[in-house]
C-alpha cells in the first residue's frame, strides 16, 4: 500500500517548464532536442543539475532572478519547494527551504543549492529530494503554487536559510512514511505535514 501511495503522490508531483543544463544521452524517449531544450510531447522537460556542472552551462530563464555566487539558487530552491512542500503553508514551504540552505553549510554536502536539491539525483535510491530521481517529468501543473513557491523560496534565500520556521534541521519528512533515520536524529518541529529533524 505504501508503495502505491508514493506513485500516486510521485505522479501528482508531474513537470517543471524549465530550460536543460545540456544535452544528455539520457534524453527520454520521444524528447528533441530543439534551441537547447528538450522537448517531449510539446513541454519542456527539465533534467537534474549535476554537482559538478560550471554554472555557465546552465540556461536560465528570463524571469529568474540570479543572485550571488550561485547564479541558479533561487531556480532550484523553487523546484525544490514547488515539489516537495506545494500543499503546505508559506512557513512549511519556508521550513523546507530553509532545510536546503542549512545542508548547504554541512560537511561533506555540496555547497550550493542546486548541488544540494540534486545530491545524488543520478542515482536511483541515492537522492536526497524524490522528485530528483523519480524518472517522473517534471512539469508544473499549478501557476499558483509556483509562484507560492518562488515567493518561499526568495524569503528563504534573503535570510539566508536561517529562519526560525526548521529550528536548525538537516532533515524531514512527510508524516505518512518513516525514514530508517529518523529514530537517530532529535525531532525539533512538526510543520503541515512534515516532520523535521537534526542531528
Amino acid at each position: 500500500m505504501n508503495q502505491l501511495l508514493r506513485a500516486l503522490l510521485l505522479s501528482a508531483s508531474c513537470a517543471l517548464a524549465l530550460p536543460l543544463h545540456a544535452e544528455t544521452k539520457d534524453m527520454a524517449a520521444g524528447a528533441v532536442m530543439k534551441d537547447g531544450l528538450i522537448y517531449k510531447g510539446g513541454v519542456v522537460m527539465m533534467m537534474p543539475v549535476p554537482n559538478d556542472a560550471p554554472a555557465s552551462s546552465i540556461a536560465e530563464p528570463a524571469e529568474i532572478e540570479i543572485t550571488g555566487g550561485d547564479g541558479n539558487a533561487k531556480q532550484c530552491l523553487t523546484t525544490a519547494i514547488y515539489f516537495e512542500a506545494r500543499g503546505e503553508s508559506l512557513k512549511g514551504q519556508k521550513a523546507v527551504g530553509e532545510v536546503i540552505m542549512k545542508r548547504t553549510r554541512q560537511a561533506g554536502r555540496p555547497k550550493t543549492v542546486c548541488g544540494v536539491v540534486y545530491e545524488g539525483s543520478h542515482r536511483r535510491t541515492g537522492c536526497q529530494f524524490s522528485f530528483t530521481c523519480d524518472g517522473i517529468a517534471d512539469k508544473v501543473r499549478d501557476s499558483a503554487a509556483w509562484a507560492r513557491a518562488k515567493k518561499a523560496a526568495a524569503a528563504v534565500l534573503r535570510t539566508g536559510g536561517r529562519g526560525k520556521f526548521a529550528r536548525g534541521a538537516t532533515h524531514y519528512h512527510a508524516n505518512y512514511v518513516t525514514p530508517y533515520w529518523a529514530s537517530s536524529m532529535r525531532k525539533v518541529a512538526r510543520i503541515g505535514t512534515h516532520v523535521f529533524y537534526r542531528d
